[in-house]
């Protein structure tokens, strides 16, 4: 029982498994190597550490509630799901979008760099991807950047490592946790669904030009 095994934490063990409980659900993603900016190096994050520990003992816990916890030693990602598939963060287009070219940019990252777990890249390669993808014809709104990069370092998916999300040159830190966000089988699915609303766009326009 995770009841037997709480109670031989010691007391500042306890409260570190509370905040951790909370962290988990808030942020989904806990990841073993992440970007401290004031050392401005990738460092080992205690957080992940004292999970894995004591991973038994967070799965147990939290299977009771309907999630399941994971553990890919692997990338370092320590991931969190519902087992009834609610409680989840909803996504706006854009940052669907987003998350697609990151994505796509994290694989090619990896193509080259075989033994990195995480791929640095900018705000500019991001645009410029969206761009050449076809999926939008201009730079996103500066508003509509910051609120995706934000939305998407909340949940531990991307890091800035200085500047601001609408800046170009911003440097931007794509986490292994983009893989379990938008797998395989997501990837298709997000690129079908681009393909159709341009479909559509596109019978629109044409629609409105016979009716001109």
């Amino acid at each position: 029982m995770w009841q037997d095994e709480y109670e031989k934490l010691n007391t500042s063990e306890k409260e570190e498994f509370t905040r951790l409980v909370n962290l988990l659900l808030a942020r989904s993603f806990i990841l073993r190597d992440t970007y401290i900016r004031r050392e401005k190096a990738m460092k080992i994050n205690h957080d992940y550490r004292f999970l894995e520990r004591h991973f038994d003992l967070f799965k147990k816990y939290l299977a009771i509630s309907g999630w399941e916890l994971e553990k890919d030693n692997n990338y370092g990602v320590i991931a969190l799901y519902n087992r009834y598939e609610i409680n989840r963060a909803r996504v706006n287009k854009n940052i669907t979008i987003i998350l697609y070219v990151l994505r796509l940019i994290y694989d090619e990252g990896r193509e080259k760099l075989s033994l990195k777990r995480e791929i640095i890249t900018k705000v500019s390669a991001v645009v410029e991807k969206m761009i050449s993808l076809g999926i939008t014809g201009k730079k996103p709104a500066n508003q509509d950047l910051q609120e995706a990069f934000s939305f998407l370092k909340r949940f531990n998916i991307i890091e800035k490592v200085e500047g601001d999300f609408t800046n170009p040159e911003t440097t931007i830190i794509i986490y292994p946790s983009i893989l379990f966000v938008v797998t395989n089988e997501k990837i298709t699915e997000i690129y079908d669904l681009l393909g159709m609303e341009e479909e559509e766009e596109n019978w629109e326009e044409d629609t409105e030009e016979d009716a001109e």
